[in-house]
């Protein structure tokens, strides 16, 4: 029940700017909305004498960006919502999923000169399906799937305030002096082998207070292709003197359009928390399909 209701709130804050108006002043304008869908797959097959090496494989994925924001004398408010599920099949092995992901943010910056705002935000990132780790064997040496994570387990909800400077439209740089980090574990299993950095085995909740810093482009650097990326580090204010106290997250996005309804995307994942994995986690997809835009 707290899932569902956890679910209706996040989408329901995602579209509703959908059927709303910013009144922050008599300048106020509609949000200015983009939601863009598409469907990628990637297939090959060999016969059973090709002496070239392969193995049959097939991998298809979905996503769903929704975006809307609203800029006037006041207020700069911007949602953001990406959705990411992707699964491969290769001939010698379960089907497995490639990418999996929930993230939904919305931020108010309140207007204190051209350039800089102060700003509240929310951060959520969850994924949908579960999660194994598939180079484990048991005792006796068979191979065997351990469950590492899943729908909630984890979850991580990022509340921040701080200063936001804009000297143009593809970038601004984020400063959250004040800024909660909680990370949910809601599945037992995961829980009790006290992964994701909590406190005890068992334990569901772990909050942190951290400094947040962030760093956003979106650009068009010609006129079919764009390049998103964003750089954000949370420092745990409580672990300033260990090695371990900074979560480094990068990603990069660039999206090539072949025409209205066919664009080829790659994207780059660099990750680093310790509470994870001490060494980097590192993600690469080149995917090419189907897209479909709607503006408002």
């Amino acid at each position: 029940m707290k899932f569902n209701l956890l679910f209706i709130l996040l989408f329901s804050t995602a579209f509703g700017p959908a059927f709303a108006e910013s009144k922050a002043d008599s300048t106020a304008n509609k949000w200015k909305q983009v939601m863009t869908s598409g469907i990628n797959l990637n297939q090959s097959s060999f016969s059973d004498n090709w002496k070239g090496g392969g193995t049959n494989t097939l991998a298809i994925g979905w996503y769903l960006n929704h975006s809307a924001n609203v800029s006037n004398e006041s207020w700069r408010l911007n949602s953001d919502l990406n959705l990411q599920v992707g699964f491969l099949q290769n001939r010698t092995q379960s089907l497995r999923k490639n990418i999996d992901r929930i993230a939904y943010e919305f931020k108010a910056g309140y207007r204190i000169s051209p350039k800089w705002d102060f700003y509240g935000s929310t951060n959520f990132q969850t994924q949908f399906f579960n999660g194994y780790d598939y180079g484990k064997k048991n005792k006796a040496g068979v191979p065997v799937d351990s469950l590492i994570s899943s729908l909630f387990a984890p979850a991580y909800l990022t509340s921040s305030m701080g200063l936001e400077y804009h000297p143009d439209k593809s970038f601004y740089t984020r400063i959250g002096i004040g800024s909660l980090r909680q990370t949910f574990v809601f599945d037992q299993a995961i829980s009790r082998a006290g992964l994701y950095g909590l406190e005890k085995p068992g334990d569901n909740i772990r909050n942190q207070f951290v400094f947040q810093y962030l760093v956003n482009v979106d650009k068009d650097v010609w006129e079919n292709i764009n390049v998103k990326a964003r750089y954000s580090a949370l420092i745990d204010y409580f672990r300033l003197t260990l090695s371990n106290s900074i979560v480094h997250r990068f990603d990069a996005n660039v999206t090539m359009k072949v025409n209205k309804y066919v664009s080829t995307n790659l994207q780059i994942v660099l990750f680093r928390d310790y509470d994870q994995d001490p060494d980097w986690q590192f993600s690469q997809i080149l995917s090419m399909g189907l897209v479909y835009r709607i503006e408002k």
